[in-house]
């Protein structure tokens, strides 16, 4: 494990503000200082590349550019905050002055985590930092355990889903910038729940985008969506990979964060000895050494790849846990019947019990819509390392017109969707709005200032629905209506549908929480039955007694079936259906404890959750 080199504008009271940034082919580097005086500073050449010098005046709230060979100008790559944008000077920030108040703060364990993942610009009517906090009640009232938030490294404008982020130190400030960011971890952490973040490691976005004019950045070993790829293996190598390992630890370090989401791993290329992701985790392992906190890698990867979980002993990258997609998609293809696109691999129902018994449904298997063999075996891999969701920004933004499972399918089918997520194995995420039904749109929209980038983004969104044979018109990415469209509108307490929707979330939730079968669930000691003809599906949590029974009907028409039996139960008891009048359902409950064998009618797209008796 490398040894790491400070770098960006680090104030102390102590000694003013050192600047610190690797610009290896520069001749000469100063600091131009632009408020509240205009004077430079010159840095000295140090190894590598780097260079630094000292403000003994320094102070926060200075901006500041980098000027490289008497000429170019540019804002810090490791700027902290970038309060008019991405095109003008960084700002000194103080890191240590923010007064937090969560020193007994425990992150959570895998198992325990049940994430809410929200876009900060669209959760609320504010669009920021601030706005989530207003809502933190709510969600805590709701259940939640962990909020992910959608990146808020600096991008462009004020409207972006955040992965065209270019300064990867620096939260963005429409949000509220870091103040305020580290003002929801805490008020978070004050209300028990943990934060993860979404960070990006595989590109950085279009505009704002100068580390090509400080160095060696990125390589053309390889080629990606975005152009060259970020350089974690070529010549010089050693510096791009410092940057994100020390903007990850700052992360976790300075804002407290519990843990990151880490986009799009398998765009990560690294053919080195030691694997950028490997050595990102034992840095984190040595913070965590530090500071007494437990920290967590959670990875986000479309190769269903255990390799990133397994322990480097085995030769892995000892990652905590991955995003989880053949689960999605085999339950989304089976309720909705869309088999276009990258769904053309699913829709069978075998693939919905695979997904629960051994995890990768692609396990090795020959996917036709990549024409390749793709994925390998997870089955032994603990299930908590796997996060599974029904929507998320992808599944929803990535569809020509944004629609959620509300605009898809029958009301009674999302309280059965929900059971599908909360009552599995794996580590359970909710989309924002999902929990009471949102109708509003989450459309895919950016807010650059370059006009040829602009058309090009558009074109790039028409390109992408040409394996869809969805009907309307692409909205326009860069349209403010776009983004306002997919606000959120917390309309729930004034909808009896939604709020019905919303307390059977609650409910499924606080059974996921007290539920003896589901305080570690585990593959190995659960039982997984499917009626594939029928689609009735039988889940058995058996790791603890009282057993947990949920069985799901995930067709439009009732369906008979015929309870099992297990080997300390011969009967059970309804705790809770989806089909109750409470939850705004039919009706039609179970209210006496159920014979083992037992033949029953299962209402329409309906979860039916019993526990053993005995």
């Amino acid at each position: 494990m490398g040894i790491l080199r400070e770098i960006g504008a680090v104030y102390t009271p102590e000694k003013g503000t050192v600047y610190t940034v690797w610009a290896p082919e520069a001749k000469q580097v100063t600091v131009r200082l632009t408020a509240p005086a205009n004077r430079t500073i010159t840095l000295q050449r140090e190894d590598f590349g780097y260079w630094t010098g000292l403000n003994e005046a320094g102070a926060p709230g200075d901006r500041y550019l980098f000027q490289l060979d008497g000429e170019l100008e540019r804002p810090d790559p490791a700027s902290r905050f970038q309060p008019d944008g991405v095109h003008s000077p960084s700002a000194v920030l103080a890191q240590q002055n923010f007064a937090w108040t969560d020193e007994h703060w425990k992150s959570l364990p895998l198992e325990q985590l049940i994430i809410y993942e929200l876009h900060v610009g669209t959760f609320s009517q504010e669009g920021t930092f601030e706005g989530i906090i207003r809502k933190l009640p709510e969600l805590q009232d709701l259940g939640i355990t962990a909020i992910e938030l959608m990146p808020v490294a600096q991008f462009a404008g004020g409207r972006n889903w955040g992965y065209d982020g270019v300064y990867p130190f620096a939260a963005q400030n429409s949000y509220g910038g870091p103040e305020g960011l580290k003002r929801l971890v805490n008020a978070c952490h004050a209300q028990g729940i943990a934060v993860v973040l979404d960070v990006v490691y595989n590109h950085m976005g279009p505009e704002g985008n100068y580390l090509n004019d400080f160095g060696p950045y990125f390589t053309s070993k390889y080629n990606t969506p975005w152009g060259n790829a970020l350089n974690f293996d070529d010549a010089d190598s050693d510096h791009v990979r410092n940057f994100f390992f020390q903007n990850a630890l700052m992360w976790l370090r300075e804002f407290h964060i519990d843990a990151l989401r880490l986009d799009a791993v398998h765009a990560i290329y690294d053919t080195g000895a030691r694997h950028f992701l490997q050595e990102l985790k034992e840095h984190t392992l040595e913070l965590e050494r530090e500071t007494g906190r437990a920290y967590l890698l959670i990875a986000e990867s479309d190769q269903s790849d255990v390799r990133l979980l397994n322990p480097t002993a085995q030769g892995g990258y000892g990652l905590d846990a991955q995003w989880f997609d053949d689960y999605h998609h085999a339950i989304h293809t089976l309720i909705t019947g869309e088999k276009e696109g990258y769904y053309e691999d699913f829709g069978k129902p075998a693939q919905l019990q695979k997904a629960l018994e051994q995890t990768f449904v692609y396990n090795g298997l020959y996917s036709e819509h990549r024409r390749k063999t793709v994925g390998s075996d997870a089955t032994l891999t603990p299930a908590q390392q796997f996060v599974v969701c029904a929507q998320n920004h992808d599944q929803i933004g990535n569809r020509m017109l944004g629609e959620r499972l509300t605009q898809l399918v029958s009301f009674e089918m999302l309280k059965a969707v929900a059971g599908l997520i909360l009552l599995s194995p794996y580590v359970p995420m909710l989309f924002m709005g999902e929990e009471y039904g949102e109708q509003s749109p989450f459309l895919y929209f950016v807010s650059h200032t370059d006009e040829e980038l602009v058309e090009a983004v558009r074109k790039g969104r028409k390109e992408e629905f040409k394996a869809f044979t969805w009907e309307g018109e692409v909205p326009d990415p860069q349209s403010e209506e776009t983004f306002n469209n997919s606000k959120l509108q917390h309309s729930y307490p004034h909808n009896t549908r939604q709020n019905q929707l919303r307390e059977f979330y609650k409910a499924l939730i606080a059974l996921r929480k007290s539920a003896p079968a589901l305080d570690r669930p585990d593959k190995q000691q659960m039982r997984v039955e499917l009626e594939a003809d029928k689609l009735v599906l039988h889940l058995v949590h058996t790791s603890k007694e009282p057993h947990l029974y949920c069985l799901f009907n995930i067709t439009n028409t009732p369906q008979i079936t015929t309870l099992l039996a297990t080997d300390k139960t011969n009967s059970w008891e309804p705790l809770l259906q989806s089909s109750a009048e409470v939850w705004g359902g039919p009706g039609d409950e179970l209210t006496q404890p159920l014979p083992a064998q037992q033949q029953i009618t299962l209402p329409a797209a309906s979860v039916l959750i019993l526990q053993s008796i005995g």
